[in-house]
């Protein structure tokens, strides 16, 4: 089939945002329904997958039309489609790339179309940014591996169907030699996943518990004992996904999905409300803040840029945007009262929420120290960190 023409595809999309969308979430509540409608509906009218394979429910098209998709959804986007920046930025680009076919057909469809729910396993209380570090163990009996250990600060765990997860299958190797990458079905046997409250009063975060749960033999992405390759294809897609999630969400939407920027246009709302447009330190903070969400978005449409620049653009875009929001605001602007039947200001519940909230910006997706020693050593060609021999086996390095 001829690929349409890059106006024809632009015009399409543009059809898709203005008829399509408002029609399909009329009268949807609910974040998780609201996600699920979303994604229905972009897979369905083929803009899901946009540069996957048609056999796996994509539409087969390449970067220039990507680039299109980007341009005319930016700032439409339904924020509550963080529900799968794991699956859809994450995960399936890696299950894409790296892994077998049968994999690739089972999962990528219903995963685009938003039918299944993915968390990534890799944190552990002993392995943060020393992600080569895990202790939990993968150990393989007949035709299944039976895993063993914990995670931590697992996004959205508690509503996944899958985990993308890092175990040990080696521990006579080095520790970045020794581990693989499995698909995790959520609802086995031996899972526990219990929340962890944040600042915000949200339990966005999890930490799971593993106990001898198996999966598949079959179920394992990439190479046996070479699961830091994908671990690292993966982060790389994850420092894309949240550089270009942050600035593709809608403009004018009041959400507490995802961990994005306050959009620049809610901020000139808020310093019109509040009758201090006029003052020159602020409308010098809010064109350096329209400067910097255009930055992260066109860093997002550039080929070939490392994905650690626009993941530390995305942070600090991020926090400045909060410490404005907390200027204009007022004093107490992250702070409210206890007692959750107590109503709240509009504002209050917003702002206050994103003000908290933009602080781990700079620790998912690896924090900002991880980003910056990643350029040095990959991007400049600087040496690498200190550290323990990398060919030491891992059962001989010492632990926490």
């Amino acid at each position: 089939m001829t690929p349409p023409t890059l106006d024809a595809f632009r015009a399409e999309v543009a059809t898709f945002f203005d008829d399509v969308l408002p029609s399909a979430l009329a009268g949807v509540t609910g974040g998780l329904p609201r996600a699920r409608a979303w994604r229905a509906a972009l897979f369905d009218h083929g803009l899901a997958g946009i540069d996957y394979p048609v056999a796996y429910g994509g539409r087969g098209l390449g970067s220039d039309h990507l680039r299109v998709y980007r341009e005319v959804s930016s700032g439409r986007v339904p924020r509550e489609d963080a529900t799968f920046g794991i699956g859809v930025g994450m995960a399936l680009p890696t299950i894409r790339d790296h892994g077998r076919e049968e994999l690739q057909l089972r999962f990528i469809r219903p995963g685009l179309r938003g039918d299944e729910i993915w968390c990534q396993m890799y944190s552990e209380p002993g392995a943060g940014s020393d992600l080569a570090s895990l202790s939990t163990r993968a150990v393989l009996d007949g035709d299944e591996w039976v895993v063993t250990g914990q995670k931590v600060w697992t996004s959205g765990a508690q509503h996944s169907q899958f985990a993308i997860l890092l175990a040990r299958t080696d521990v006579d190797a080095p520790k970045h030699r020794g581990i693989t990458m499995f698909i995790l079905p959520m609802d086995s046997d031996g899972i526990t996943v219990r929340p962890l409250v944040q600042m915000t009063g949200a339990s966005e975060f999890n930490e799971v518990f593993i106990d001898e749960a198996r999966i598949p033999r079959d179920w394992v992405v990439g190479e046996l004992n070479g699961g830091w390759a994908t671990a690292v294809a993966l982060l790389a897609h994850e420092r894309v996904q949240t550089g270009a999630a942050s600035m593709s969400g809608s403009a004018t939407q009041r959400s507490k999905a995802g961990r994005s920027p306050i959009p620049v246009g809610q901020l000139i709302e808020l310093a019109q409300e509040r009758g201090r447009m006029a003052e020159p330190l602020v409308r010098q903070e809010l064109a350096r803040l329209y400067s910097g969400e255009k930055i992260v978005s066109w860093l997002g449409s550039r080929p070939g840029i490392h994905p650690s620049i626009g993941k530390l653009w995305r942070t600090r875009q991020g926090r400045a945007a909060a410490d404005l929001a907390a200027r204009l605001a007022f004093p107490a602007s992250p702070a409210w009262h206890p007692d959750a039947s107590v109503t709240r200001n509009a504002d209050e519940d917003y702002f206050g929420y994103h003000i908290l909230n933009c602080r781990g910006m700079s620790l998912g997706g690896g924090t900002d120290e991880i980003q910056r020693n990643t350029l040095g050593e990959r991007a400049l060609g600087l040496p690498r960190e200190p550290g323990p021999d990398r060919n030491t086996p891992f059962r001989e390095l010492l632990k926490n």
